[in-house]
C-alpha cells in the first residue's frame, strides 16, 4: 500500500509518461494484462488510456487493471490510468518513506 506522499512523488513521475496502451470496446483482456505486466517490469509506471468507446466505467476498469495485474493504482485522472508495480530486475524508482 502507497502512502499519499509516494502518491504524489509518482504522480509528479508520471506526469510526462505516455500511455502503454489502451482500453477500448472489448474492456480488459488477459492478453493486455500480459502486456501490462511487462511494461511494469520494464518500466514500473506505466500510464493506459481508456478509450471513448469503452462500455464498463472507468472506475470499475481502473480497480479491474490494477487487481488483475497486481500494480498499484496511483490515480485515475479523465479517462488515464496510472498504475506502479516494483520491478523485481529492474529497480528504478525510489520511493520516498
Amino acid at each position: 500500500m502507497l502512502t499519499g506522499k509516494q502518491k504524489r512523488h509518482l504522480r509528479s513521475l508520471a506526469h510526462h509518461v505516455t500511455p502503454v496502451t489502451q482500453v477500448g470496446k472489448g474492456g480488459v483482456s488477459d492478453n493486455m494484462i500480459v502486456q501490462i505486466n511487462m511494461a511494469l517490469e520494464t518500466k514500473e509506471l506505466i500510464k493506459i488510456s481508456i478509450l471513448q468507446n469503452c462500455e464498463e466505467d472507468k472506475n470499475v476498469v481502473a480497480k479491474d487493471l490494477a487487481e488483475r495485474s497486481g500494480a498499484e493504482l496511483v490515480q485515475l485522472i479523465g479517462k488515464t490510468v496510472v498504475l506502479y508495480k516494483e520491478s523485481t530486475e529492474n529497480k528504478q524508482i525510489e520511493l520516498p518513506r
